[in-house]
């Protein structure tokens, strides 16, 4: 058996009548970056509790090496209501002691940025609270580092830092790195090593999640049939990945001949051009439009501003600047901003935490109304709205799920099946027996899962998700995004989790110092912007979606040479814009030229041996369309690359 730096010899455990692991041996290598992944429920956190020794199993032993020290960040924190800021995330570090060390520096500056260090943990928001008890956990050194769900409640550009402090923290082949999150793209960045949790035992597989997708696929080919649905959703998720931009990025991982063939009969992940023409007949020509929309908040002196308003982050934790109270008088959540929402658009929306997400989702439904400015909704508009609460589902307090699924239709189409409430809610990841379980017993996970089940039961033709993935696992996160991919309406989506983001939308948008933002390169374009430090008053590129437009906002000050460079980085936004568009349109001429060339093979096989001349010209045609694919992937290859650049 190997020496493991810290490891499971035979563990068994059980909780009541659940068994959770029965006889595992596994461990951690120096060097070591795991990925954690599995359904809720099965163990995940339950494993980390147990390698820190927090938990004692049943059966088997932990081993540790000697002096081994391991850090652990729970879901829950264990800060001291009653502690300071600075008493419980530095620990009563002096100013010049973190901020002499630039690794400190940093990871204060970037987790407690907006925080005062006076300021008692009890009064902190839930957000946070888990930057503090994050930064403690990083400002300290440790041989292992055990995170559990270490980007809940973190925006999009601190879990980018996050990703890159973690592949930084060590030299190459020391620390070890044990990441239990439903974030795919974290789970890429940074692990080199999956274990996968599942009835009772843990399943290694080599790479990040990515190659695991590819490693599991294989695995459940050649399982029971009863492992058909699972596979079917693994297989599709297999085909964004490796046809997405992320895929073309970390190609290296993947056996490309084995997963072309294992991917081969699935279909891309949806059919665009359908689901616009769908929705068009369901929603018209128009669905929201935003017209010199501006949303401000007036703030008395000493007022706290409400949570979706966007606060000043740029500075470091300043305690004599939080102590003074000095706010402006009005924030400005939203700032003149025009976004015309078609029917058929898929949307995605990014932003700093408090940047406005939130209220623009309120002011395209109509609840909130604007400062000024218009908001014009179509007539055959019916809205839906996942939000982050769960309180629709709470107020169905002791009610049966079986109860309340009888409330809807018995029967839905659904990807051209005929399905019911009960069926569909399986497809979510339910028992039957489950049928009969009171809502309020249900967990998390399967709260919001019958809210999306509910809304999507509502048949509504807009639909608008914040923060879609909270409580839910990989596998889950699979099953929704397959649920989304037959959706025939409007979505919009604001996720910090960007490989959701992607999957899901056809465009992603940011919301910048009140103004939005076309991302014609995706989250990548966002990253740049923010770390560039440009600012919404920059030019939006004139972005523009197939049937939206959004209006850009004027460049701001600046230098000549800035302007220069400004006017360079736009025009290379746009033309990876256009780039993007090309790489789509050649996916679908690559289609049909598969569709041609199957047609034409059987034409092939019904004249063999009976006319040659006709075989001929068959044959032909054959070459010529064999010549135009080679060619167009050829092209799609190169754009590809150049919209990753």
């Amino acid at each position: 058996m190997p020496t493991y730096d810290l490891g499971l010899e035979h563990v068994s455990l059980s909780f009541a009548t659940k068994n959770i692991f029965t006889d595992v041996t596994q461990g951690v290598f120096e060097g070591d970056r795991i990925g954690i992944v599995g359904r809720n429920g099965d163990g995940k956190s339950t494993l980390l509790k147990l390698l820190s020794e927090e938990m004692t199993p049943d059966g088997g032993r932990i081993t540790r090496r000697g002096g081994l020290v391991m850090g652990v960040l729970e879901q829950r924190d264990s800060l001291e209501d009653g502690a300071t800021v600075r008493e419980a995330a530095l620990e009563n570090r002096a100013d010049h002691e973190w901020a002499s060390d630039s690794r400190s520096r940093e990871i204060v500056q970037t987790l407690l940025a907006g925080i005062s260090l006076d300021a008692h943990i009890g009064d902190l928001s839930g957000g946070q609270r888990r930057r503090a008890d994050l930064a403690r956990l990083l400002l300290r050194d440790w041989d292992i580092l055990a995170l559990d769900e270490p980007t809940n409640h973190l925006d999009i550009v601190t879990i980018h830092w996050l990703a890159k402090h973690l592949k930084n923290r060590w030299s190459a082949g020391t620390g070890a790195l044990l990441v239990v999150t439903h974030d795919r793209w974290f789970l890429d960045e940074v692990c080199d090593r999956m274990w996968e949790v599942h009835d009772g035992v843990i399943d290694p597989f080599e790479g990040g999640y990515s190659a695991y997708i590819l490693q599991r696929v294989e695995r459940d080919r050649q399982a029971d049939v009863a492992e058909e649905k699972r596979r079917n959703l693994a297989r599709k998720e297999l085909a964004w990945l490796t046809r997405g931009a992320r895929a073309r990025a970390t190609k290296q991982k993947f056996h490309v001949k084995e997963a072309e063939t294992l991917i081969a009969d699935v279909p891309p992940v949806r059919n665009t051009l359908e689901l616009r023409q769908m929705a068009t007949s369901r929603l018209g020509k128009q669905v929201v439009d935003l017209k010199n929309v501006t949303k401000s908040y007036p703030l008395r002196a000493g007022e706290v501003a409400p949570e979706d308003v966007p606060v000043d982050e740029s500075k470091l934790p300043d305690t004599e600047a939080a102590a003074s109270g000095d706010s402006a008088p009005v924030r400005t959540v939203l700032d003149d901003v025009t976004w015309l929402i078609g029917p058929g658009d898929r949307f995605g929306v990014v932003g700093a935490n408090g940047a406005g997400k939130s209220t623009l989702l309120g002011i395209i439904d109509g609840s909130l109304q604007p400062t000024s400015g218009h908001v014009k909704i179509g007539k055959t508009v019916k809205f839906a709205v996942l939000s982050q609460r769960l309180d629709e589902v709470e107020a169905l307090g002791t009610a049966r799920v079986k109860e309340v699924l009888s409330r809807y239709k018995t029967s839905y189409v659904i990807d051209g099946k005929e399905m019911s409430p009960a069926q569909l809610l399986e497809r979510l990841g339910f028992e039957s027996a489950q049928l009969m379980t009171p809502v309020s017993d249900l967990s998390g996970g399967q709260k919001r899962r019958l809210q999306l089940l509910l809304i999507l039961l509502d048949e509504p033709n807009v639909l608008i998700m914040d923060e879609p993935g909270n409580d839910l696992d990989t596998d889950m996160l699979g099953v929704m995004e397959d649920l989304l991919d037959t959706w025939p309406g409007t979505l919009i989506v604001v996720s910090h989790d960007r490989f959701l983001l992607e999957r899901v939308t056809d465009s992603q948008y940011a919301l910048i110092n009140g103004k939005i933002l076309h991302l014609p390169g995706g989250i990548d374009d966002y990253l740049r912007m923010v770390e560039n430090g440009e600012d919404a008053g920059e030019s939006a590129h004139g972005g523009q979606s197939e049937t939206g437009t959004l209006e850009s906002a004027q460049a701001q000050g600046g230098s000549s040479a800035d302007a220069s460079s400004e006017e360079e980085e736009k025009a290379l936004r746009q033309k990876k814009y256009d780039a993007s568009k090309r790489v789509t349109a050649i996916e679908r001429r690559t289609a049909k030229i598969e569709t041609q060339k199957e047609k034409i093979e059987q034409k092939m096989a019904q004249q063999a041996g009976s006319d040659f001349a006709a075989l001929g010209e068959l044959n032909k045609q054959l070459q010529s369309l064999e010549s135009e694919k080679d060619e167009l992937e050829a092209e799609w290859l190169e754009l590809s690359e150049f919209v990753e650049g």
